[in-house]
């Protein structure tokens, strides 16, 4: 049972953030049925089965004080993407980093061949704010049968920029929502407008790909896809994520503070 003291200790919570999304990203090695999931020393690589960089995710699994410790994990990573040829990204907490190593990891990525391509900050609530405005109607199904696996496929595709085929390679196998990983897909009368996974792991509810078409946003559409999936949480659960640029905001707004900072870098 989580307890009060366990959801409002740092640590405990830092450890949540971050476990909870590790077990997230391991979705992808698992989803299409040609990917793998592999741990390595002081790390974990998960490739995807595809040649998609953002979808090949490697992240440390404990803390690093020195540069060669982070020299040696990207080395190890790099080796073993090398067998599939494929591109991939490196989710790194940067709070699992001594303070000096954190000020030189830009640095080793770039000797690694790596590029930063954004940050997310890891949030945290214990609760959701009071809903300020009206929230539109929405039809919240879970991801289960075609139908369903088709829309959230299209969905992310829209909603993240992500090539339609990659996505559904990814989203639409039945296999794929076998684990951890469970989605579901708002529907505003016949039409899929916004769709979010949520998992359960690391005594947290962990919340990814929250996304509604671009011709819904800013009428709440996303708010209310957030609540009424979360409608069946469990008291004093916490609920953790990994904020977008654009969704930062609507966060904030939610109650959700940031408790870990996550960068992510991808192969040039």
């Amino acid at each position: 049972m989580t307890t009060a003291r366990q959801i409002t200790d740092p640590l405990n919570l830092l450890g949540a953030v971050d476990g909870n999304l590790r077990v997230a990203m391991r979705f992808f090695g698992q989803a299409t049925g040609s990917g793998d999931i592999r741990r390595l020393d002081r790390a974990e690589a998960v490739y995807s089965g595809l040649d998609y960089g953002v979808f090949n995710i490697a992240f440390l699994t404990q803390p690093l004080g020195a540069p060669q410790d982070l020299a040696q994990v990207l080395q190890q990573c790099g080796r073993y993407y090398s067998q599939y040829r494929v591109r991939w990204s490196f989710w790194l907490c940067d709070d699992l980093l001594d303070p000096v190593l954190r000020r030189r990891s830009r640095d080793l990525f770039t000797a690694a061949g790596m590029r930063q391509i954004s940050q997310a900050p890891g949030m945290v609530t214990s609760s959701l704010s009071v809903p300020w405005r009206v929230l539109p109607s929405l039809d919240c199904r879970p991801v289960d049968n075609k139908s369903t696996r088709f829309a959230f496929a299209e969905l992310t595709s829209v909603c993240f920029d992500i090539p339609l085929s990659v996505a559904r390679a990814v989203y639409e196998p039945e296999r794929a929502w076998m684990g951890d990983y469970r989605g579901f897909v708002g529907y505003s009368g016949a039409r899929p407008v916004s769709m979010l996974a949520l998992v359960r792991a690391e005594r947290a509810l962990g919340i990814y790909s929250l996304g509604t078409l671009p011709e819904y946003r800013r009428r709440g559409y996303g708010e209310a896809m957030l609540r009424t999936a979360l409608a069946e949480r469990r008291e004093a659960e916490p609920m953790v994520l990994e904020s977008t640029e654009a969704g930062y905001p609507l966060y904030r707004r939610l109650g959700f503070r940031e408790m870990a900072r996550f960068t992510v870098y991808l192969t040039k």
